[in-house]
C-alpha cells in the first residue's frame, strides 16, 4: 500500500517522573512497505533501553536493504533471529548473563496484506467496524500472580521463538501496536475509542487515568488505512496474459478487427454495435512481474483518470484476460496531421492550453505524462469545425519527481533530463514547448535527437523564423518553454498557461548571452548616445584647456 494511503503517529511516555524510558518505536515507509516497530526494554534501564533501540534500528535497516526475493515473512524471521543472536551473544560475552533483552511487535504493510509478528508481551490490535481484536499472542505465563513473567523475548534465550501472523486490510481498518504499560491501563472499550485519535491521545489518556504517574513507559503507534490499495486488487487477481491474439478472435465478448500496433497488443474491437480500443498486457509481462506491474498502473491509471483531456477507460469487472477497455475515439495522432496540413496559431494556443491543463490536472495525484509529443496527441474536428485534442498513452504516466523513470521521447526530453534530473513540471513545460515548436513549424529547435544520444543543446531560432504567421508575444512564450537554462524556462504549469491567456502581459524572451542590441535596440542606442555625448564633453573641456 502505497505511503500516500496510510497515516500513522506514533507517542511514548516515561513511567512516572522518569525523562527516557526503556520503550522505542518507529515508523517508516520503505518502497512499497511501510513498517511499524513498538519493543519495550526488559531489565535494568540503561540495558532494556539499548535493547529495545537496537532491535528497532536493526530491523528497519535490514528491511532497506533485504533480497528482493525474499518474502515478508522470511525477512521477518530471519531477521528477529539476527538480532536475537547477536543480543544474546553479547549479553554472554559482556555480561555472562541475559541483559539486552526487549519484547518486539512488528507490522509490514505491503498491498492489502498486513504482516506481522510479536516476541513477549507487546501488542498488536485491528480496529474494524468498530471491534477490536488482538491479532498478537502473549508470551507469557497463564498461571496466576505470574502473568506479566515473559517466556519469550528478544535476546532472553538463544533460540527465538516469535508469533507470526498475516492479514488482509481494508479502507478504514485502524491498527494498533503498543506496550504493556498502554493496555494494563487501558480497557478495550478505551482503546476502541481512543485509537481513533491517534497514538498520542491514546497515550497521553492513559497517563491522565493514572494521575500521570504512568506505572511503567507506555508506548503505542497506530496506523490508519485511507484507501485500498486498488493496484494490489489487480495485480492479484488470476487472468490469462494470451500469447497470440489474432483478427476476429473473440474475448470476453470483444471481437478483434484491427491491430492498432505492431506488437498486436491494442486493438480496435467491436462488442454489439459499438467499437472500442481494447489494450492486452505485454507477453513478457507472463515471465517478468516488472513488466506486469508496469501494465497493471497504466490500467489503472487508465481507469481513474477521468477527464475530457483523456479517452475514457475501464477495467471490466469479469474479464478473463489482463486489459482494459478504451474509448474510440475519430481522428488521427497530430504527428499523421502534420505530415499533411498546418495548424494554425489559434489551434496551436489551444493545443498548449489542453497539454498544460492535462499536466496541471495529473498534478493533483502527483503524477506526470511524461512522454508529450505529437504521436501521444489524437486529433478531430468538433461539429464547428474546430480542433479537439485528446492525450494518450497512459503506460508513459509516473510519479512526479522521479529519478528511474525511464519515460519520454529523446526529442522532447530537457537538458536536464539526461543529465538524470528527476522529471518536474519544468521538464514537462519543456515537451509542451518542443511539440508547440515543432507544430508550427514542422522543425525540431535542437534538431531531432536519437536514442542513446548525448545532444549539445545550442539556442534555438524564434520559431517565426519559419512560420511568419506567429505573433511576437508567442514567439516569447514557446521560446521560454523550451529554454536550455531552467532558470529562464517557466517553472509552473499555471506561469505558461496565464501567459497564453494574457499576451498583452508576454514580455520578451532573450537568452542570457544576447547582445543588448538584440535585447533593447532603443536601449542601445541610448546608451550610445550618452556615451558619444559625454565623449564629446569631455573632448570640449579639453580643448577649452
Amino acid at each position: 500500500m502505497a505511503s500516500s494511503n496510510i497515516r500513522s503517529s506514533g507517542f511514548s511516555l516515561a513511567k512516572g517522573k522518569e525523562l527516557t524510558g526503556d520503550d522505542f518505536y518507529n515508523v517508516k515507509t520503505i518502497g512499497n512497505i511501510t513498517i511499524a516497530i513498538v519493543c519495550d526494554g526488559v531489565g535494568s534501564a540503561d540495558e532494556g533501553a539499548q535493547a529495545a533501540k537496537r532491535v528497532t534500528t536493526y530491523l528497519m535497516n535490514n528491511f532497506k536493504i533485504r533480497p528482493k526475493m525474499w518474502s515478508i515473512e522470511k525477512s521477518i524471521k530471519t531477521f528477529v533471529k539476527s538480532i536475537n543472536d547477536i543480543l544474546y551473544q553479547e549479553s554472554m560475552v559482556n555480561y555472562e548473563r541475559v541483559e539486552l533483552v526487549t519484547t518486539l511487535t512488528i507490522v509490514v504493510i505491503e498491498g492489502n496484506r498486513l504482516y506481522g509478528a510479536n516476541v513477549g508481551d507487546s501488542r498488536v490490535y485491528l480496529l474494524r467496524d468498530k471491534i477490536l481484536s488482538q491479532l498478537s499472542s502473549d508470551h507469557s505465563m497463564s498461571e496466576d500472580g505470574y502473568e506479566n513473567v515473559l517466556t519469550q523475548a528478544v535476546g532472553i534465550h538463544k533460540d527465538v521463538e516469535l508469533y507470526y501472523f498475516e492479514n488482509i486490510i481494508q479502507k478504514n481498518d485502524k491498527i494498533l501496536l503498543c506496550s504493556d504499560g498502554l493496555y494494563n491501563i487501558m480497557s478495550n472499550n478505551r482503546l476502541e475509542t481512543g485509537i481513533n485519535l491517534g497514538a498520542s491521545a491514546l497515550v497521553k489518556k492513559a497517563s491522565r487515568l493514572m494521575q500521570d504517574d504512568l506505572p511503567d513507559d507506555t508506548t503505542a503507534v497506530v496506523i490508519e488505512i485511507l484507501e485500498a490499495n486498488e493496484i494490489e486488487i489487480l495485480k492479484q487477481q488470476k487472468l490469462a496474459i494470451p500469447q497470440s491474439l489474432k483478427k476476429e478472435q473473440v474475448i470476453d465478448g470483444y471481437r478483434l478487427e484491427t491491430s492498432l500496433i505492431q506488437n498486436d497488443r491494442t486493438w480496435l474491437c467491436s462488442k454489439k454495435t459499438k467499437q472500442y480500443v481494447v489494450k492486452f498486457a505485454p507477453v513478457e509481462a507472463i515471465e517478468d512481474e516488472k513488466i506486469l506491474d508496469f501494465f497493471i498502473k497504466e490500467a489503472w491509471n487508465a481507469k481513474r483518470l477521468k477527464a475530457n483531456f483523456f479517452p475514457k477507460a475501464v477495467i471490466p469487472k469479469n474479464r478473463t484476460c489482463r486489459y482494459y477497455v478504451m474509448q474510440l475515439f475519430h481522428g488521427e495522432n497530430l504527428d499523421s496531421y502534420l505530415s499533411h496540413k498546418n495548424i494554425t496559431i489559434d489551434d496551436a494556443v489551444e493545443l498548449a492550453s489542453t497539454l498544460l491543463n492535462m499536466s496541471q490536472f495529473l498534478l493533483r495525484y502527483d503524477l506526470v505524462h511524461g512522454d508529450i509529443k505529437p504521436p501521444n496527441i489524437m486529433i478531430s474536428k468538433d461539429n464547428d469545425e474546430n480542433l479537439e485534442f485528446k492525450i494518450i498513452d497512459y503506460g508513459s504516466i509516473t510519479e512526479i519527481f522521479s529519478t528511474n523513470t525511464k519515460a519520454g521521447t529523446p526529442s522532447f526530453l530537457s537538458p536536464q533530463r539526461f543529465k538524470g534530473e528527476s522529471i518536474s513540471e519544468s521538464s514537462e513545460i519543456f515537451s509542451i514547448g518542443i511539440t508547440l515548436y515543432l507544430s508550427l513549424t514542422g522543425k525540431y529547435p535542437y534538431g531531432e535527437i536519437e536514442p542513446f544520444q548525448s545532444p549539445s543543446f545550442k539556442g534555438a531560432k524564434k520559431p517565426s523564423v519559419y512560420n511568419k504567421n506567429i505573433p511576437a508575444w508567442l514567439d516569447s512564450v514557446i521560446l521560454r518553454s523550451i529554454s536550455i537554462d531552467k532558470d529562464l524556462r517557466y517553472e509552473h504549469y499555471s506561469e505558461m498557461n496565464y501567459e497564453l491567456k494574457s499576451p498583452q502581459n508576454v514580455k520578451p524572451f532573450f537568452h542570457k548571452d544576447v547582445s543588448l542590441i538584440e535585447r533593447s535596440p532603443l536601449a542601445f542606442y541610448k546608451a550610445g548616445f550618452i556615451i558619444m555625448l559625454i565623449i564629446n564633453l569631455i573632448l570640449l573641456i579639453w580643448m577649452d584647456s
